[in-house]
């Protein structure tokens, strides 16, 4: 019950590395910083807003305009050479408490997009 309120009941959805659901798990792709950094970015076209963006720390911040807008921080992270990191962090601007699991389909998306452009690899 837990699960179902926190999935489908707030409005923000985030990934870490042991993640309940399988689908908000970070994702490791066989590739430079660098490329990957180039990639997030490319993700958020207008009328999306990349507000702030920060290679030296892995981090960007992006105003998402979408179906509904959102809140984006994405933080990647160069874990081995060739091995790199990415995290998602999305709190929806719904003007209430619930976006009815939009946050978590969001995250799905983005990691779908880096998924057909980089190898995946496994963290351990």
């Amino acid at each position: 019950m837990k699960a179902f309120i926190s999935r489908y009941l707030s409005n923000h959805s985030e990934t870490s590395e042991k993640h309940k659901d399988s689908a908000l798990v970070t994702h490791y792709y066989k590739a430079r910083h660098d490329e990957i950094f180039r990639a997030v970015e490319g993700l958020f076209s207008v009328p999306s807003e990349v507000v702030a963006s920060s290679k030296e720390r892995g981090e960007l911040t992006v105003k998402y305009k979408g179906k509904r807008k959102a809140f984006i921080v994405v933080t990647i992270i160069m874990v081995r050479p060739f091995q790199t990191a990415v995290d998602f962090s999305v709190t929806t601007d719904s003007g209430g408490p619930v976006d009815f699991g939009y946050s978590r389909n969001l995250i799905v998306q983005l990691y779908k997009k880096l998924d057909h452009q980089f190898p995946t690899v496994d963290p351990s």
